[in-house]
């Protein structure tokens, strides 16, 4: 073949969505694209750094919200163990908070999943040559909604507040005493301008900051 007409190289994907019938069409789509192919899927995402490491795709395509760890947490190990690999973000989830942590984690791009393919496949191209990708309405919200305003600490006690565990189960859990528990569920609580911490829980979970 002549050297002039040699296929471009693929853009290499992996793809992180744990719902089977959201992670298939994506794939199917996707691989009609002449520039694209799907090396790997996965549903979790405590296996997502592994896939990489093993497919070296050039870029990860991850949801939010996935079993075993989120694609967030994700994309902070991947921009330490493969920093060749680009991250853009694809979640059903627009919430300012998440943009921002998208953004600390490393990633390079961050969209919802109600827009067309044809949007996606060009964000893909986009982040592969070095540019940030970043959903004009969603950008905008963040940066009206200000920074993330609980400690890291005060985060992680909400989150071990979700079942609805005891201060006795949270301080145990993350080895402090339950008069620190108490003390960051209150700040949490002001921070959030709720009544409880059940409230401050939905609330942080609506603007993305858990």
């Amino acid at each position: 073949m002549p050297r002039d007409h040699r296929p471009a190289p693929s853009i290499r994907v992996l793809l992180a969505e744990d719902q089977g019938m959201m992670r298939g069409a994506l794939a199917l789509l996707l691989g009609m694209e002449e520039d694209i192919e799907v090396v790997a899927q996965v549903a979790a995402g405590d296996v997502i750094v592994d896939t990489v490491l093993t497919h070296r795709p050039d870029v990860a395509l991850l949801d939010i919200e996935l079993p075993g760890m989120s694609g967030l947490d994700a994309a902070a190990e991947l921009r330490a163990q493969a920093p060749g690999c680009r991250v853009l973000i694809l979640t059903t989830f627009g919430r300012p908070g998440y943009l921002r942590r998208a953004m600390e984690a490393g990633a390079a791009g961050f969209l919802v999943k109600d827009g067309p393919v044809e949007e996606l496949a060009t964000s893909i191209r986009r982040v592969l040559m070095g540019e940030t990708v970043v959903d004009p309405v969603l950008a905008a919200a963040a940066l009206s909604a200000g920074p993330n305003p609980l400690t890291t600490r005060e985060c992680e006690v909400l989150a071990a507040s979700v079942d609805g565990a005891t201060v006795a189960d949270i301080a145990a859990g993350l080895h402090l005493s339950e008069s620190t528990v108490r003390n960051h569920l209150s700040s949490a609580i002001g921070k959030t301008s709720t009544r409880n911490r059940m409230e401050a829980v939905r609330e942080a979970r609506r603007q993305g900051w858990l």
